[in-house]
């Protein structure tokens, strides 16, 4: 068996025996009960990325050496996002020194437009679109920037690379989205947009949740909150954003005692009440998708991280099917895979199939290469003596056997 076809059972093992621990001292280290390190070892429990996160660094482990990301197609067709990664990561590497300042870029305005276009296919979660098309739109802005300096355009630049930290992170290229959340910070502080710095701050966080830096992420989105001048629309829409960041941040950190359940519905809360300021039309700023439909899925969502199943089923219960479709296709398939969380956590198989069928329908390339719904189909696969059509289908074309 290679790391490639193991679980993520199986490679917590590897990695805990190759560092000369036993389960009870794993469970020291990590602040995770020695029973879950025990269940998620054999198979009998998910891991969730709270679990991942706090066992890796226990283990002094990247998350992906547990989770077995990137998860790589073996063939051309399954692997055609991926192979957009090199030209995104070159591209950004020539931001700060363009490859060819001779190039004739697209004006500033047709670039603009097109990041736009990015930002509607990124929340669409068409990853081998933005995987594409993004390279050059970092290229030609780049050329722009450097040879005007105009704040302007380092706020496209800006945009540009937060859809590169968007499109890696979520594909489990972490060098790279880290090393795009340090550029995006530098083109931040030089655009005219006073919000950017602090929307820097907000991916750098989500990084650090998943390295279960869950105190320092959470110290970090809430000094950036605290900066934030709640004036104008745009603003008030960063400050909720931050606020649904800090609230899974706190969440996911209950599991192991770090932070308390009231800190993350305190956090929910606020973004409550930000949503509530909003006006009523409201365009989608920054492309957070911060709206009250999407703060309504970020309660289950919260409940999900802390282990109240019941409560997540309760919230998901009180959203409506027309809030439900009238959120990206992104938005919509994060919701299903965290249902589905919750669903195999209380033992409804076919409901938590039904909710990753329903996220893959709504955005294809996101479930197929989610952490959760992978493990979430994978574990339905362990436990079903006859595997039905749909788990079967979904299984494929996730390529787990």
């Amino acid at each position: 068996m290679t790391p490639d076809t193991e679980t993520t059972g199986q490679r917590v093992a590897r990695l805990r025996k190759l560092r000369g621990l036993t389960q009870h001292g794993l469970a020291d280290r990590s602040h995770v009960s020695r029973g879950l390190i025990a269940k998620v070892e054999t198979g009998d429990r998910v891991a969730t990325p709270a679990f991942i996160a706090a066992v890796s660094t226990a283990l002094n482990a990247d998350p992906t050496e547990i989770s077995g990301q990137p998860f790589r197609g073996d063939t051309t067709s399954t692997d055609r996002v991926h192979a957009t990664i090199p030209e995104v990561r070159r591209a950004l590497d020539a931001v700060d020194v363009p490859l060819d300042l001779d190039m004739d870029p697209r004006p500033v305005a047709v670039l603009a437009r097109e990041v736009e276009a990015l930002r509607l296919a990124s929340k669409d979660a068409k990853h081998a679109q933005v995987g594409t098309r993004l390279p050059a739109v970092l290229s030609e802005l780049a050329v722009h920037a450097h040879t005007a300096d105009d704040p302007r355009v380092w706020r496209y630049v800006n945009a540009a690379q937060a859809l590169a930290v968007s499109l890696s992170r979520r594909l489990g290229y972490t060098d790279l989205a880290n090393s795009a959340i340090r550029d995006a910070a530098t083109s931040a502080a030089r655009s005219d947009d006073p919000n950017l710095p602090a929307l820097a701050q907000l991916s750098r966080a989500l990084m650090m949740m998943m390295y279960g830096s869950w105190m320092a992420g959470l110290n970090l989105v809430r000094a950036a909150a605290s900066r934030i001048d709640q004036h104008t629309p745009q603003a008030l829409a960063v400050h909720g954003a931050l606020q649904l960041r800090s609230a899974v941040l706190s969440a996911r950190g209950t599991q192991t005692g770090t932070t308390t359940q009231s800190q993350a519905w305190d956090h929910h809360e606020q973004a409550v009440e930000a949503a509530k300021r909003l006006p009523a039309r409201i365009q989608d700023w920054y492309a957070l998708q911060f709206n009250p439909a999407n703060v309504a899925i970020h309660g289950a969502a919260v409940a999900v991280e802390m282990g109240d199943f019941d409560e997540a089923l309760r919230r998901d219960a009180e959203i409506t099917a027309p809030v439900l479709a009238a959120l990206p296709a992104e938005r919509r398939a994060h919701h299903g895979i965290d249902m589905a969380r919750a669903y195999i956590e209380l033992g409804r198989r076919d409901k938590a199939l039904g909710n990753l069928v329903s996220a893959e329908r709504a955005a294809p390339q996101m479930t197929r290469y989610h952490l959760s719904a992978r493990t979430v189909a994978a574990h339905l696969i362990d436990h079903h003596r006859t595997i039905p059509e749909p788990l079967r289908g979904l299984a494929r074309r996730m390529q787990i056997s």
